[in-house]
């Protein structure tokens, strides 16, 4: 049953994060970037410290552990990560594909991290082989053209390489400082952390509060991405992070283009290619090289195979 449960969290996962690449677009419309990020955990970091402050009987970190802990989820994993990826964002040269795909590369950026920190993460040949794959339908996905790879949108692009960077970096060393934390109160006080941190930055880079316009759009992509996109989104991120491992659950940024491109289909009228149906297959075809002996395991205990 738990395998059943983690598989549907990772579905759900991907599907949220997945279509925030497209909600992310629609509200840099009316946000400058990093203000943008910033005001959306300020609203998310209140929501997810009240509902600590209800499920946690202590949802104040305690000792250096837990606010180094805390300290990594903010640098890292809020205010790295979305700072250099909404700032990459607003270059119409990354699309919300383009920008999901790269983000893809956490997965491979994970396994790095992972065997420098955690000597217990390993993947096989055929796991790497299913990394490479599923980042291949990740690239086919967004069809990219080879002739501009080096041309528009190249510093943008590494600003959103940097932040897949930051992102696998946060996920391996919070999993290396295992100390015993509630996810709740972790999530909560990063994500406060982080938003500050990024208003400091929004102040540097000359952005604000004047410059926004608030519509109703612009107000929906701030609600969809601050409750579901980050709270609830990284709440079912760190519980799978703890069941199953930084490398498999980075997956999810293998699964998200799917739903990043299925999003945008069914909200801004984008048509599917066959370049998003190829880039479907081969992303699960990786995904079940890297799984298989799991798949392999629930097969044998049903009787499917011997």
């Amino acid at each position: 049953m738990s395998r059943y449960r983690n598989l549907s969290l990772f579905l759900l996962l991907a599907a949220v994060w997945g279509s925030a690449f497209m909600a992310i677009n629609a509200g840099l419309a009316y946000f400058p970037p990093v203000l943008f990020a910033a005001i959306r955990y300020d609203v998310a970091g209140v929501v997810m410290l009240a509902y600590a402050a209800y499920v946690v009987d202590d949802p104040v970190p305690r000792g250096r552990g837990e606010w180094t802990l805390v300290g990594v989820g903010a640098v890292l994993l809020i205010a790295a990560y979305h700072a250099f990826l909404f700032i990459g964002q607003t270059d119409p040269e990354v699309t919300s594909a383009v920008a999901s795909v790269t983000v893809g590369l956490s997965p491979v950026l994970t396994t790095v991290f992972a065997r420098a920190f955690l000597p217990s993460e390993r993947l096989t040949v055929l796991g790497v082989a299913g990394l490479l794959v599923g980042l291949a339908g990740a690239g086919v996905l967004a069809a990219p053209d080879p002739a501009n790879l080096a041309a528009g949108g190249t510093v943008a692009k590494f600003l959103v390489f940097l932040a897949a960077a930051s992102f696998a970096l946060g996920s391996v060393l919070t999993r290396a400082l295992d100390v015993g934390m509630e996810i709740e109160t972790m999530e909560a006080w990063s994500m406060l952390f982080g938003a500050a941190i990024m208003h400091v930055v929004a102040v540097g880079l000359g952005e604000s509060m004047a410059a926004i316009v608030w519509t109703t759009d612009a107000l929906l992509a701030l609600g969809y991405l601050a409750v579901f996109a980050s709270g609830f989104g990284y709440l079912v991120y760190f519980r799978l992070l703890d069941r199953l491992g930084p490398i498999e659950i980075n997956l999810v940024s293998y699964v998200a283009p799917v739903f990043a491109a299925l999003s945008g289909w069914l909200v801004l009228d984008e048509g599917l290619t066959p370049n998003t149906i190829a880039g479907f297959l081969l992303i699960c075809c990786g995904f079940l090289l890297v799984k298989r002996a799991a798949i392999r395991d629930e097969l044998r205990r049903r009787g499917v195979v011997s």
